[in-house]
């Protein structure tokens, strides 16, 4: 298995938008327009590509979309109450809106490699950033997230119920 982890380009955003609402709830569901706004108001935007089989990049099948994520500095124009909420307590920070990585794919490091490319990328595009931030369903209660989170560093710093019932963990890790 080969895997590249590389910029958003609009071209993904049919298998992004379909991943995205395979993994609802764990994520939330968004139009592809939506999405295509969220992504050009990222500072970090990235899409996972697995190729399966042969042993450099000409062998084997041809690549899919394994996973993606998408990164917001401060004071853009999302409407995200999570996003506001982080707004409203920390002046410089990055929000992670979402990652989703393919039930095909998870368990074999991917989600950690995102993790690593999105602390490094956000260094490198929001250096003035203290903080990654980003929330775990508690409500309906997402176990492997937030022991992944657990695991990655990441702390609770509180709670917030939504108008929809969901009730979500705001977890920050201080970026190096």
């Amino acid at each position: 298995m080969h895997v590249v982890i590389r910029a958003f380009r609009p071209d993904d955003l049919a298998a992004v938008h379909a991943l995205n609402e395979a993994e609802v709830p764990a994520v939330g569901g968004e139009s592809a327009e939506a999405l295509a706004h969220i992504a050009s108001q990222s500072c970090v935007a990235l899409t996972v590509e697995v190729t399966k089989g042969g042993d450099d990049d000409d062998a084997g099948e041809d690549p899919v979309v394994a996973g993606f994520t998408f990164v917001l500095p401060p004071r853009v124009d999302y409407g995200s109450l999570n996003y506001a909420w982080f707004g409203e307590r920390y002046d410089e920070f990055i929000y992670l809106d979402r990652v989703a990585v393919s039930p095909a794919f998870r368990r074999q490091g991917i989600g950690r490699l995102i993790y690593e490319e999105v602390g490094r990328r956000g260094a490198q595009e929001w250096p003035t950033a203290r903080v990654l931030a980003l929330e775990v369903n508690l409500e309906p209660r997402n176990d492997v997230s937030l022991a992944f989170h657990t695991s990655l560093g990441f702390v609770e710093v509180g709670q917030r119920t939504g108008d929809d019932d969901k009730v979500v963990s705001m977890l920050i890790k201080p970026l190096p």
